[in-house]
């Protein structure tokens, strides 16, 4: 999974290169592009970090970029810089998600913590995702019997109806159902129940 790096998209080469000084003064790493088009041409479902978008770009603006991302299932968030801001297009941003959208010129408080809670919120995303994507392994790893027994036991079947429904022994079930609670790293029935509603979380 790649590092937190911010990425600047403004078609203002001085502005993309201020906003890249102060941040790796701050200690960000950033990388720019000059339009929402090349932003898209390079973007990896792998990005970590957040977007610093310009509003009004020729061609495709900040808003479809947030969009179009969106639709191919980036995560990101995104802080907007604009110097053209109202409140129609402010209502609109902060509603598809972004974390602020701030006016230029904007004040450099302003602006860092913007981007520090856009970066700790992409970090909070990626470590619910990282739970949920291990959960859902430890699930891959049950054989087809073990799953059978979760999913009943889920549904908060007893052992001896669990029997029946598999054409098995109660012992076997208790023998499956210990196997399954182990893999799963489950230690109690509840744990076990939340640990499969987080997993159907992913994607």
């Amino acid at each position: 999974m790649s590092d937190p790096i911010i990425t600047i998209v403004d078609d203002d080469e001085a502005v993309r290169d201020s906003l890249a000084l102060l941040l790796n003064f701050r200690g960000f790493r950033c990388r720019g592009y000059a339009s929402a088009e090349e932003c898209l041409a390079h973007w990896r479902p792998d990005w970590r970090g957040c977007l610093l978008l310009d509003l009004r770009m020729g061609g495709m603006d900040g808003l479809a970029l947030q969009r179009v991302l969106g639709e191919h299932g980036s995560r990101l968030p995104v802080v907007f810089l604009t110097g053209h801001g109202d409140i129609a297009h402010a209502r609109a941003a902060l509603k598809a998600g972004a974390v602020d959208f701030l006016e230029k010129p904007y004040a450099e408080k302003a602006l860092l913590e913007a981007v520090h809670e856009a970066v700790a919120r992409d970090a909070r995303q990626h470590a619910v995702q990282s739970h949920s994507e291990a959960i859902v392994t430890r699930i891959a790893r049950l054989s087809e019997r073990e799953r059978q027994v979760m999913e009943l036991t889920v549904e908060g079947r007893p052992n001896r109806e669990i029997a029946t429904i598999l054409e098995i022994s109660p012992r076997t079930v208790e023998v499956f159902k210990a196997r399954m609670m182990e893999k799963m790293q489950a230690r109690s029935l509840p744990e076990l129940v939340r640990l499969v509603m987080e997993s159907r979380s992913v994607g």
